[in-house]
C-alpha cells in the first residue's frame, strides 16, 4: 500500500500534472468570461438589430398543448421551465455555438502564436563551416587552407575561385 502511495504522490507532484490542472483550471475561467462576452455583450446587440429578438430565450415548445398558470401560450424558455414544458431551446444553442466559436478561435490564435515564437527560437543561422574536405585525399583540412596538409596538394582558395 505504501509503494501505490508513493507512486501517487510522484504522479500528483509531477510537472505535466500540475501544468495540466492550472489549464484547466484557466480554461474554466476562461469559458465563463467567453460566456458573458456572448450572452452579455454579442447577443443583445444582435438581438436588437434583428428586430429585439432574446436568443436565449427562443425555444420549440413540443408540449404545444401545455400552458403557462395563467393560461397563456409557452414562448420563453423561463415560461418552459416554469411549467415544466418539453421544449428545444435552439437559442440557447446559438449562444453556446457562439461560445464554442470564439473559444476555438482564440485557442487557434494562442496556438499559432506559439508556433510562431517557437519557430523564432528554432531558426538559428547555422554555424559557419570551418572545415572542408581535401578534393584529392577527402581528408578534413582548415576551409581557409590552400594546401591539404595531409596529401600536400594545392587547393583553390574558397570564395574566389582564384588558385595558390
Amino acid at each position: 500500500m505504501k509503494g501505490v502511495l508513493k507512486e501517487f504522490k510522484e504522479f500528483a507532484v509531477r510537472g505535466n500534472v500540475i501544468d495540466l490542472a492550472v489549464g484547466v483550471i484557466i480554461g474554466a475561467a476562461f469559458g465563463k468570461i467567453v460566456t458573458s462576452l456572448v450572452n452579455d455583450i454579442i447577443m443583445p446587440p444582435v438581438g436588437k438589430l434583428l428586430g429585439g429578438v432574446d436568443f436565449s430565450q427562443k425555444i420549440f415548445n413540443l408540449d404545444w398543448d401545455m400552458r403557462t398558470a395563467s393560461g397563456q401560450e409557452i414562448t420563453t424558455l423561463a415560461q418552459a421551465n416554469e411549467a415544466g414544458a418539453t421544449v428545444i431551446a435552439y437559442g440557447q444553442f446559438i449562444n453556446v455555438m457562439i461560445d464554442f466559436l470564439i473559444v476555438a478561435f482564440c485557442i487557434f490564435m494562442l496556438v499559432k502564436g506559439i508556433n510562431y515564437i517557437k519557430s523564432k527560437e528554432h531558426k538559428k543561422p547555422e554555424p559557419q563551416k570551418t572545415t572542408k574536405a581535401c578534393k584529392y585525399c577527402l581528408s578534413e583540412i582548415p576551409a581557409a587552407a590552400t594546401r591539404c596538409s595531409h596529401c600536400t596538394s594545392e587547393l583553390e582558395a574558397e570564395g574566389n575561385g582564384a588558385t595558390a
